[in-house]
């Protein structure tokens, strides 16, 4: 029988002993060695395997114990034990007849496991002995940070720099999970959590889309974000069509916005005319907002074409400052 050691790899993100069946079955049947106490050695130990934790360098105690049973596992730590990896992969290919190495993943992390990993983080640093600076934030003076994050999001998608957009993405949940963080702190009866945001997130999620969920009948585009629409009335009792604007989104965006909400329920309500305005501030508004108007009939996002132009713009300036540098 071929010598080997197998190199148990497992989530710390999981419960402990969620292991494999293969898994359960090798820490039964050969010797166990680890570097230190944990949970997991614990709940192996208790599921009747025999566990030896090793001071020292662990090499030579591998091998050791494959010569002397044919097969030794060794329960890697939460960060995986690289280095004994390293070192061991560089032993037996100098001596490829002591055994054979093999990896074996007793659990792997599931999908979005590294969330659990930004929580703990931003824990740490807002609490007491982390970060002084994020823990003398409030809702109120974050809120401009998560207006900037959003918009270098939005700029990365406009380069369509998906790189850029990963990294900027994860600006935006830093605000996301410290607004969190920082909600824990608040009055009995006020406080929240990051479990709440996401649950509140999940259950919003299930509610709006039947036709995934509940077996409703899909139908067209058309038709399922008419029921979406539909579900979210019932959900929020309004006053208005306009409730629920952000009305600090930039102009353009929120006038194109609300001219929307007003056709969806057959609202003709005309834009004032410009000539009929008191002051030359609020003329150019009402000549504005009759723009958008017209964008909007046109089928034209106001927004984007006014930054589409004034992108060229600056880079017109741009081009004038290289030459007027070049002649001088």
């Amino acid at each position: 029988m071929t010598a080997r050691i197998v190199l148990l790899v497992t989530s710390p993100r999981l419960p402990v002993g969620l292991l494999t069946a293969a898994a359960w079955d090798v820490v039964r049947q050969h010797p166990v060695l680890c570097g230190a106490e944990s949970e997991l050695v614990t709940a192996v130990r208790q599921a009747g395997a025999e566990v030896t934790v090793v001071d020292g360098p662990a090499t030579q105690r591998l091998l050791d114990t494959v010569a002397a049973h044919g097969t030794a596992v060794w329960l890697a730590g939460p960060a995986g034990d690289e280095a004994l990896a390293r070192e061991l992969g560089l032993r037996l290919a100098r001596e490829p007849g002591l055994a054979e190495m093999e990896l074996m993943y007793g659990s792997w992390d599931p999908p979005g496991a590294r969330l659990l990993d930004a929580v703990a983080v931003m824990d740490r640093l807002a609490s007491p002995g982390g970060d002084p600076w994020k823990r003398a934030q409030t809702h109120r003076s974050l809120a401009p940070y998560l207006l900037e994050e959003s918009y270098e999001a939005y700029d990365a998608i406009g380069a369509d720099d998906t790189d850029a957009l990963r990294e900027e993405l994860g600006d935006v949940l830093l605000q996301v999970v410290l607004h969190a963080r920082l909600a824990e702190e608040l009055p009995e009866g006020e406080r929240w959590t990051i479990d709440d945001v996401a649950g509140g997130l999940v259950d919003k999620m299930i509610r709006r889309n039947p036709h995934v969920f509940a077996g409703a009948e899909a139908g067209t585009l058309e038709e399922i974000t008419a029921n979406w629409e539909r579900i979210k009335r019932a959900e929020k009792a309004r006053d208005s069509v306009l409730d629920g604007v952000a009305l600090s989104q930039p102009a353009l965006a929120l006038a194109a916005q609300i001219l929307d909400r007003a056709a969806r329920i057959g609202l003709a309500v005309p834009p004032p005319l410009a000539d009929t305005q008191v002051d030359e501030e609020a003329r150019l508004g009402a000549s504005l907002l009759t723009t958008v108007a017209a964008a909007r009939e046109a089928d034209l996002n106001p927004e984007h074409a006014l930054r589409r132009a004034t992108l060229a713009y600056a880079e017109a300036v741009r081009t004038a400052e290289g030459g007027r540098r070049a002649g001088s």
